[in-house]
């Protein structure tokens, strides 16, 4: 039997085996994905099929509580798995969602102890491209799986250590980049190689009962050290909601439901009321159970209160989680997945909404919640590059301002260094840089956005996946303002300039421009509160002009020197905000008068009445025909009193026709119940 000092020491050896595994991937693979953006991550798994080590600093951390049971079961319908094999997958159906969109590539890898199975190596890469209807197989106007690319069921890639050469060719055959893809499965081979070996000299040390009694310890403890940094949290149930900018096919915005109720030590997050699934790659797979991708916010809360946690799967005991199915967070059938992470991060900002009720000296205001994965691909198909991944800032919190140009949701990838860009791909790159005035004030600043601009060598295509934030600003709170909204403009200030909002593949001529600059995080507290200092070190560093330094904190900046009389007599003119709540902006303001969250749940429940397929297009044809009595752009752009009554009265009336119902709730000039 292991004292505890001695399974302590052996997960220590553990954590080191999966940095090691992570190491060798990221050296031997051929992408930018892996070298530079670091989309891809290893881990060792006990014969529970839970991660017991993760690592802590290399890769994507968002998939610590993935579950293998799933695949694993898949794979060895046909019989057990032997030393030497390695499962491959990358289908969010067929894998039972391990996976969680096409390009992404997971590999499993049996460790045994002599003839004794003891656990598993898991490794996942995002490759360039797996076939599909776009170069990169992403494209939120894919309207199926089938559109996105080859479907890998769990099934042997290699044999007792040899790969299958008729896999390898069915791979190669359905890619774009074929020498990339082959480049980066080889590279997880080498890490699941890597892993399988420092898992041997372990066994041989402790036995397989000495493995699974480490890799039980290890889970046991992280769920106890999360559970006690959870009670940190006021018990209750609160409530948040917030919206995508549109559903993939048309210009109504998606809604995003939590309540989370916080229970001694636990979190249950109930999506509830959330917008079924839709007919473009903005769904999630998750089969109703929590799913790793879209509780990260939990993983950073718990990260937060206890920074030396370890990463495993006993994470994942202390959430809860409900989602009804045929919803974007539990989609069904064969509904395009590629553009999920946008949904998630809305999934990201809806969870801290709530909990920053039950702890708001912890919780940031909203961060810029976004990730854009910028592509440029080359007219012939032979390249498709990341030129960068694109982000925003980090929601500002009770204490201290945001990051700027990084973003806590679920993106923790690196950039590409410029250098490495113009190197690879087919374009200059003109500017990168924070974007200015884009956090959102308050006395702690939220996150700058990004500002990308880059030149096009050659003919080609520009794909910007999850771009979003074009008009719903991201929230702040206890009286901190809202963020910069996200601008996509090609050949901007030129004859020919275009503001994109979707984007398939938007074709580029050698010589057109791109600039993308991402939203900015919420800010928190009132903006009158902020040091003077701090203002005047923002302008100083750009982030801030002085004319916004005026209008938002009251601070005058000339010639890049603080005037102290000015600024006195500006903050005396104006009171300060004694606000707790999220400061939503003026589109979402607008947004909910006329769709106002009560009788939006009504109308949920409804939906979920229909057939599966059949829901978005009817919650499209209702709320698109009270949108036809507003201005074109609106929320963007503001309605007069009298469109915004008739509205409400429109959507009430619809939503009274399909329910049945009428009630005071949600009647023209009522609260959306937003706190």
């Amino acid at each position: 039997m292991l004292t505890t000092v001695e399974k302590d020491v052996a997960h220590t050896r553990l954590q080191a085996a999966v940095e090691e595994m992570c190491l060798t991937l990221r050296r031997a693979s051929r992408s930018l994905y892996v070298r530079d953006a670091a989309d891809f991550a290893c881990a060792v798994a006990d014969l529970s099929g839970r991660f017991v080590a993760y690592p802590q600093d290399v890769g994507v951390s968002g998939f610590v509580g993935l579950d293998l049971t799933p695949a694993i079961e898949a794979a060895t319908a046909d019989g057990p798995l032997a030393p030497g094999d390695v499962v491959l997958t990358n289908d969010p159906y067929l894998s039972g969602g391990l996976s969680t969109h096409l390009p992404d590539v997971h590999a499993l890898a049996p460790f045994f102890d002599g003839d004794e199975l003891v656990g598993y190596g898991w490794a996942f890469v995002h490759v360039s491209d797996v076939g599909g209807r776009v170069p990169s197989s992403v494209s939120v106007l894919n309207d199926s799986v089938f559109a996105e690319g080859l479907r890998i069921p769990p099934l042997r890639y290699v044999r007792a250590g040899t790969v299958v050469p008729e896999v390898e060719a069915i791979l190669a055959a359905n890619s774009r980049t074929p020498e990339a893809n082959r480049g980066d499965l080889h590279a997880m081979l080498a890490a699941l190689d890597t892993g399988r070996r420092r898992v041997g000299e372990l066994t041989a040390d402790l036995g397989p009962a000495g493995f699974a009694d480490v890799g039980e310890f290890a889970r046991e403890q992280s769920a106890a050290r999360a559970r006690s940094a959870l009670r940190t949290l006021a018990d209750g149930t609160y409530r948040f909601e917030d919206f995508l900018d549109n559903d993939g096919v048309s210009g109504v915005p998606l809604r995003v439901v939590v309540t989370a109720t916080v229970d001694d030590g636990a979190v249950h997050l109930d999506l509830t009321g959330t917008d079924p699934q839709v007919e473009a790659a903005l769904n999630m797979v998750t089969f109703g159970r929590a799913h790793s991708w879209v509780v990260t916010r939990i993983f950073a809360l718990i990260g937060t209160l206890d920074p030396a946690v370890p990463l495993n799967g006993g994470l994942m005991d202390v959430i809860g989680f409900t989602a009804p199915e045929g919803t974007l967070l539990n989609a069904t059938g064969t509904a395009a997945t590629g553009v999920r992470h946008a949904t998630t991060s809305r999934v990201n900002d809806v969870v801290s909404g709530a909990l920053v009720q039950a702890a708001p000296e912890v919780l940031p205001a909203a961060s810029s919640g976004l990730v854009v994965p910028v592509v440029f691909a080359a007219a012939d198909g032979s390249r498709v590059d990341v030129v960068e991944p694109m982000v925003g800032g980090t929601g500002a919190r009770h204490g201290a301002d945001g990051a700027d140009g990084r973003d806590s949701g679920i993106s923790n990838l690196s950039n590409n260094p410029v250098e490495t860009v113009e190197a690879n791909v087919s374009v200059r790159v003109l500017r990168y840089a924070l974007r200015t005035d884009s956090g959102g004030a308050g006395r702690w600043r939220g996150g700058s956005g990004l500002e990308l601009e880059f030149e096009a060598l050659t003919d080609g295509g520009l794909l910007a996946r999850g771009l979003e934030r074009l008009r719903f600003r991201p929230w702040g709170f206890a009286g901190g303002r809202p963020g910069a909204l996200t601008e996509l403009v090609v050949n901007e200030g030129r004859p020919d300039e275009r503001r994109l909002s979707v984007v398939d593949v938007h074709p580029l001529r050698a010589g057109d421009r791109v600039v993308l600059r991402t939203s900015g995080a919420g800010g928190y507290g009132d903006p009158l509160e902020r040091d003077t200092e701090a203002v005047l070190a923002d302008v100083s560093a750009g982030l801030v002009t002085a004319e916004a330094a005026v209008e938002a904190y009251g601070v005058v900046v000339r010639d890049g020197v603080l005037d102290v009389a000015a600024t006195s007599a500006e903050r005396t003119g104006r009171s300060v905000s004694v606000a707790r709540a999220h400061s939503l902006g003026p589109e979402r303001e607008r947004w909910e008068r006329v769709f106002p969250s009560a009788l939006a749940d009504r109308l949920d429940v409804y939906l979920r009445t229909l057939p599966t397929t059949t829901r978005a297009g009817r919650r499209r044809e209702i709320l698109g025909g009270v949108l036809v009595g507003l201005p074109e752009r609106f929320p963007g752009v503001a309605a007069s009193e009298e469109e915004l009554v008739a509205a409400e009265r429109a959507f009430a009336e619809a939503v009274a026709d399909v329910t049945g119902t009428v009630g005071a709730e949600g009647a023209p000039g009522s609260s959306s119940g937003v706190a």
